[in-house]
């Protein structure tokens, strides 16, 4: 039987370098399994990997940090549309704990998000887990998938051999929070303007 998962809503701020160790923990434990380059981010007791987050969504049980899903305001341009969205990233939940997952945690970001007054969430994902996602999220009317976008971003670090951008082909996961998803703008390259969160 798993233990009741608490969520907690903090701004980066009020994170405390044991917050930061544990997390830091919980990221490389989380994204190691996917690779080793996935996870060295997170040496060091960094709990970040590229843009730091503004706010975080973490769940917590009996064991420690149970889930996490960060937000950051930012403007990003579609085509000639500068728009304010609050990118989502981090996202990870413990192994042991599959099924409490992604919906339990946008559905605690939601609200949130709804206070900050952006007009959307904004977030990129890889294109395996679009059917999972979908099961989770878009048919249950929480977000909406787009294929066929390509995101720019800035580097989190500036390395003399390699470009300080690079561009994705990845699926953008768009959440209507002030305004209705058919004013999400047409466009088929996103620039970040900044490095992935």
């Amino acid at each position: 039987m798993r233990s009741p998962v608490r969520w907690r809503v903090v701004w980066e701020n009020e994170l405390r370098l044991a917050d930061h160790i544990e997390l830091s923990d919980f990221f490389r434990k989380t994204y190691g399994p996917t690779g080793e380059f996935n996870a060295k981010p997170f040496g060091d007791y960094r709990s970040w990997a590229g843009a730091r987050p503004e706010l975080r969504v973490i769940g917590y049980d009996a064991r420690g940090v149970a889930a996490h899903i960060g937000a950051l305001r930012r403007f990003i341009k579609i085509g000639d549309v500068d728009l304010l969205v609050a990118e989502l990233g981090l996202y990870g939940v413990r192994p042991d704990l599959e099924g409490l997952g992604i919906t339990h945690s946008m559905r605690v970001m939601y609200p949130v998000l709804q206070k900050l007054a952006v007009p959307f969430g904004f977030g990129t994902v890889r294109h395996a887990l679009k059917e999972h996602l979908t099961r989770l999220l878009a048919r249950r009317g929480l977000a909406t998938i787009i294929s066929g976008v390509r995101v720019r971003s800035t580097l989190p670090d500036v390395y003399l051999k390699l470009s300080p951008t690079r561009v994705e082909d990845v699926l953008v996961l768009v959440l209507p929070i002030g305004r209705p998803i058919s004013e999400w703008p047409a466009g088929t390259v996103i620039d970040r303007n900044g490095p992935e969160l």
